[in-house]
């Protein structure tokens, strides 16, 4: 009989995004993102931009958009809806990253409670990503 991990669900681990290399190489996010959708690391970077730019409300829709494409990617690589996305496998590092954007870009809005949410949610993630973002 087997009994799995008894101190709760392995890590989440994210295959590698080909849009990494892509926007390293100085593609444009914007380009990058409608070729690649599904890349949280694309919208990531389009809300971070946004943010830089005082423009929080098109940063909370590309960073809820990299949130979400990041949940489904999450889904299909077997996460539960809990459990550990460590900040120090590179390729969670986009969701990680627009889940971050996301808290911003609602503190810029006011909208509180998705702060709380969101402080939670990458707190449970891993307690390093936090400040490995820049986020208290």
């Amino acid at each position: 009989m087997t009994h799995g991990n008894l101190l709760g669900p392995e890590p989440t681990r994210l295959p590698v995004d080909p849009a990494v290399a892509e926007l390293e190489g100085g593609a444009d996010p914007k380009g990058v993102a409608a070729a690649r959708p599904a890349s949280t690391i694309a919208w990531a970077t389009l809300a971070e931009g946004a943010l830089a730019a005082g423009e929080p409300v098109t940063a909370y829709a590309y960073a809820r958009t990299g949130y979400h494409r990041g949940l489904d990617q999450l889904r299909r690589n077997g996460w539960k809806g809990f459990g550990p996305i460590p900040w120090s496998h590179g390729p969670n590092r986009g969701f990680l990253r627009a889940l971050a954007a996301l808290q911003r870009a609602s503190e810029a809005i006011g909208e509180t409670d998705e702060v709380e949410r969101i402080r939670t949610f990458l707190a449970d993630s891993d307690p390093a990503a936090a400040g490995e973002l820049g986020l208290s």
